[in-house]
């Protein structure tokens, strides 16, 4: 038996490392005495990095701990060891994670025997109760979700920090934080010790964390709740979304030439570099562009906020029509965004794609301070809406077809919802245009298509804490303007506007934090009280849409999913029966919010997710000088369009 320690409130507790069949011997005792006793027992693994389902990776170490001592067992070195491994999971009655779907799904995928089903049920992750208690980062003034400030916080200050020691030993044999894992010697000291720290930690955490969410009044439903919703968000994990491996490839190449391309026209400016702010400010304001905003050093703001004001676009890419268009603004936002969407979409897809062609985007299901999912690897959600060409690398099953549902208007709904508003309540119900409708009170019956662009952001502005200032640079209106527009959107929905008010006073008597209506606890900068409506609208509206993943699920219809993402689920289905389940997905997905239906809209597309977005391809082929300049791009193009 290998023996290292591991130091927790000053006193070295043992970290097990077995060796011969006697110490695998001893390593069951313990698990049957751990099972019998009914105790919880915390499980952890390291692995060779985050690509879970990747063809090089793999686990190799199996943790299990108590407050007490922890077991390493060293599977890579053999099939015994991770048969033994699946057998504890087995055995245990209940474990403890952190962060558990990560290590649930390698478990799954690496160890026979020890499947997602078996372990979700029996499984409480640290990460859940931690993020109910308080949802902000460290680096936001919380204590942090993850397990290195979670525990410095309620376990040890002095707890070596796991995984800060391990990249030392990492650039000791040339390797960094990233690519360190898959090449340290497995029997390395300080690797097995921290390996057997991290279940030591998880383990005493656990009890301390649950006890935190009771005493700050969390509601106790909260947590069955979000682990149900993590379980089902690994499922759909697991089963991953399949990709045109050709197309990609073609992909990639074409967004690397684009890049190419606009950073050309970039230079004809004065631009050699699209990543220089200080090339690109000189240039911009050499143009005659008045930049009022700057950074924190001073020095010109040039941002993507800014860019695309000056390129005279929204944060959709849709054109706003408030000025003439800067072509050098334009050149940078889309050298930039070629590069990006080749890199974190094209790329991503070709490297972490199983051996069946399929990505497995990570899903977190209680991600944002507000409780949103996050999307990665690759990040989905982080795409402008209805933008079809990374989206078309994403095809459906043989002799399926792609179907979307997401909630019609959710977030304003939410609103009318929250804040009772009369005029905006009695609009949703009438099947009413709230942007039509904030246009006309702002600008009069006859507003043009460009007065109800600036109407929605103005509303949505509004509802997120952004002011006049913000809106005006959202949308190139004058700041007078701007201030105009907020007044008439006020002036629409009196109610909301008092509403906000109230809530912002009251956020601020109760310490900066804000109970939701499903009893979710979230907290706010001293200086951000006016973001508590957009955290109480993203929140509500996160929960309604777990609320429906859950509903999706009961229905037996998950195996369906392929991804959820922002207010819509992804699906595929047979083509004979893809009708059928889009509408049942969408049923499920309905309900109502305080007497406010909250619908669906379900889709049919064909056998690629970018077949849905496909009217807007064609409008964009055939309008887009550039793909006319660019014959290549544009049958690439045509390709993914069909």
């Amino acid at each position: 038996m290998i023996t290292h320690t591991f130091p927790v409130l000053g006193e070295p507790i043992p970290v097990y490392v077995p060796q011969t069949v006697e110490d695998f011997r001893d390593f069951q005792r313990y698990v049957l005495d751990v099972a019998n006793s009914g105790r919880r027992m915390a499980y952890d693994t390291e692995t060779t990095g985050l690509a879970t389902f990747s063809k090089d990776f793999r686990i190799r170490t199996a943790q299990f701990g108590t407050p007490d001592q922890a077991w390493v067992l060293q599977v890579e070195k053999g099939d015994d060891l991770r048969r033994l491994a699946a057998w504890a999971l087995r055995t245990l009655p209940a474990l403890s994670m952190q962060n558990r779907n990560f290590d649930m799904l390698a478990t799954d995928r690496h160890l026979p025997g020890a499947s997602l089903e078996m372990l979700a049920p029996k499984t409480l992750d640290t990460y859940i109760h931690l993020h109910l208690s308080d949802p902000r980062r460290r680096d936001q003034g919380g204590v942090g979700n993850g397990l290195k400030d979670a525990a410095a916080h309620y376990v040890d200050p002095s707890a070596p920090d796991t995984q800060a020691g391990l990249i030392g030993e990492f650039h000791k044999i040339g390797h960094t934080k990233d690519t360190g894992w898959a090449h340290i010697d497995i029997d390395n000291p300080l690797y097995l010790s921290y390996a057997g720290g991290d279940v030591i930690l998880t383990s005493r955490l656990l009890p301390l964390v649950e006890a935190r969410v009771k005493e700050l009044g969390v509601n106790p439903g909260l947590i069955p709740f979000e682990h149900d919703v993590g379980y089902v968000c690994a499922l759909i994990e697991r089963r991953g979304m399949r990709i045109d491996r050709d197309y990609t490839t073609q992909l990639s190449t074409h967004l690397l030439d684009e890049s190419a391309e606009w950073a050309g026209r970039a230079a004809r400016y004065g631009v050699a570099n699209v990543n220089s702010t200080r090339q690109l400010s000189e240039a911009l304001l050499g143009m005659g562009e008045v930049i009022p905003e700057r950074t924190d050093g001073g020095a010109v703001q040039v941002n993507g906020t800014v860019l695309k004001r000056l390129a005279d676009v929204d944060k959709e890419w849709e054109p706003i029509g408030s000025r003439t268009p800067n072509p050098l603004a334009m050149a940078v936002l889309r050298s930039k965004r070629a590069s990006k969407w080749r890199t974190s979409y094209a790329e991503a897809m070709l490297r972490t794609a199983d051996e069946n062609d399929r990505v497995h985007p990570k899903i977190g299901a209680l991600a944002a301070r507000t409780a949103r999912m996050s999307i990665s690897d690759p990040p989905f959600q982080q795409l402008p809406s209805g933008k079809w060409l990374v989206r078309r690398a994403v095809v459906a099953d043989d002799g399926h077809r792609v179907i979307s549902v997401d909630y019609s208007s959710v977030e304003p709904r939410v609103m009318a919802a929250l804040s009772g508003d009369e005029r905006m309540t009695a609009a949703i119900l009438r099947g009413d245009d709230l942007h039509n409708l904030t246009a006309a009170s702002v600008y009069g019956p006859d507003f043009t298509p460009g007065q109800r662009k600036v109407a929605k952001v103005v509303q949505l502005g509004v509802a997120y804490g952004g002011g006049a200032k913000t809106i005006a640079a959202q949308t190139g209106l004058s700041l007078a303007a701007a201030q105009d527009a907020v007044k008439g959107y006020k002036r629409t929905y009196p109610q909301l506007a008092r509403y906000i008010r109230s809530l912002q006073s009251k956020v601020i008597r109760n310490g900066y934090t804000l109970r939701t209506p499903s009893g979710r606890r979230l907290v706010f900068d001293r200086d951000a009280a006016y973001a508590s409506f957009n955290g109480e609208i993203q929140s509500t509206a996160r929960d309604i849409f777990a609320e429906g993943l859950l509903e999706i699920h009961a229905r037996g219809l998950t195996s369906h999913v392929l991804l959820p993402v922002h207010d819509e689920i992804v699906a595929d289905a047979t083509d004979n029966e893809a009708h059928d389940v889009a509408r049942e997905i969408g049923e499920a997905m309905t309900m109502t919010l305080r007497g406010i239906p909250l619908g669906t809209d379900p889709e049919v597309g064909g056998s690629s997710w970018g077949s849905l977005y496909m009217k807007k391809a064609r409008t964009m082929i055939d309008n887009d000088p550039w793909y006319a300049a660019n014959p290549e791009a544009a049958e690439l193009a045509e390709t993914a369009r069909k």
